[in-house]
């Protein structure tokens, strides 16, 4: 993909119990009276594998959602083809309120531009719950580069026009999307170069062997403390708390740039509002405590909530705005 941008275990065995996920149509399911959920256990979906922040979002959610619902919150493991495995499940599960998805800017946002086939529409086939909030991006350089600044930047790669390089931790991910709308609306000629995950892209940029990354701030700014990176500029559209003293790259220069890696909760499309609005006031309660938050600031992640119709006009005009960038960098995955 192109352009702007801006990430919990082993599937867990059904609770006895617990309906089993079947690709049959929501229509075909016969729905419990809303009143009575959640009578049974809950399931949220993770798209992607262990350890990334959707992962960490969302087994923080599993746990606190059981103790204030009442009944079992199971976080499953569904990675594979962009996220598109899992959140198909989803899509695909009878809209009752007891299997949600964790989803985030690439899935929701990009992978329609990006992917010849989804199995899923983002806006039609889910009902968003509640934004959960972001993860942000660092531009960061090698320390031997010779720019203090992102404008110094720019300056250098206008001055060597297709020589120089920047990585991310793959295709089409928030990290490649957010060098590219750099790229785009600085009006650069350079080279993309993907790797297989963050770390192995932050750690060429330690070697000197890339020139320039969007990577995440939890992966960076350990290095850019000791002094093996350097910071320019934040890109999302207002400075990160965990870095007050970077500047955003609209203030460096580039008015109107922001890119972060978004995430929330959805159901599948047609769920009761009712729940859609039970489960929006008890994420926004697990979410607002102060311990919470103050675990999430420690993994780089920014909570930022929103009501349902929010999270869902967040979605649609992203779409149109990476739909745009992955065409104008001719980004395409069959």
């Amino acid at each position: 993909m192109r352009g702007p941008v801006w990430s919990l275990h082993r599937s867990l065995l059904p609770l006895a119990g617990v309906a089993v996920l079947l690709p049959v149509s929501a229509a075909a399911q016969p729905q419990p009276p809303a009143q009575a959920w959640p009578s049974r256990a809950v399931r949220i979906v993770v798209p992607f594998g262990p350890g990334g922040s959707a992962d960490f979002v969302g087994r923080l959610l599993g746990q606190r959602l059981t103790e204030t619902l009442g009944q079992p919150v199971i976080v499953e493991n569904r990675p594979g083809a962009g996220a598109m495995l899992g959140n198909e499940v989803v899509a695909k599960s009878p809209p009752d309120g007891y299997t949600l998805t964790i989803g985030t800017l690439g899935p929701f946002a990009v992978n329609q531009s990006l992917f010849r086939k989804v199995p899923y529409d983002s806006q039609r086939d889910f009902a968003p719950i509640t934004l959960t909030g972001a993860s942000s991006h660092v531009l960061v350089v090698h320390p031997s580069m010779p720019v203090k600044s992102m404008s110094d930047l720019i300056a250098l790669a206008k001055q060597r026009p297709g020589q120089m390089t920047f990585a991310s931790s793959g295709i089409g991910n928030a990290t490649h999307l957010t060098g590219e709308l750099f790229k785009s609306m600085a009006g650069l000629d350079v080279v993309h170069v993907p790797y297989k995950g963050g770390g192995a892209a932050v750690a060429d940029l330690i070697g000197g062997h890339v020139a320039f990354s969007f990577a995440s701030m939890p992966s960076a700014m350990p290095h850019v403390r000791v002094g093996r990176l350097r910071a320019l500029a934040v890109a999302p559209a207002q400075r990160v708390s965990t870095a007050p003293e970077l500047p955003t790259v609209a203030e460096s220069g580039l008015p109107g740039f922001s890119s972060e890696d978004w995430q929330g909760v959805l159901a599948p499309a047609k769920t009761p509002q009712d729940i859609l609005m039970r489960l929006n006031g008890e994420i926004h309660k697990v979410l607002g405590s102060p311990e919470v938050r103050e675990k999430l600031d420690a993994q780089g992640f920014q909570v930022r909530l929103s009501t349902p119709q929010q999270f869902a006009d967040l979605i649609r005009s992203e779409a149109a705005k990476w739909a745009k960038i992955v065409k104008e960098a001719n980004i395409r995955i069959d």
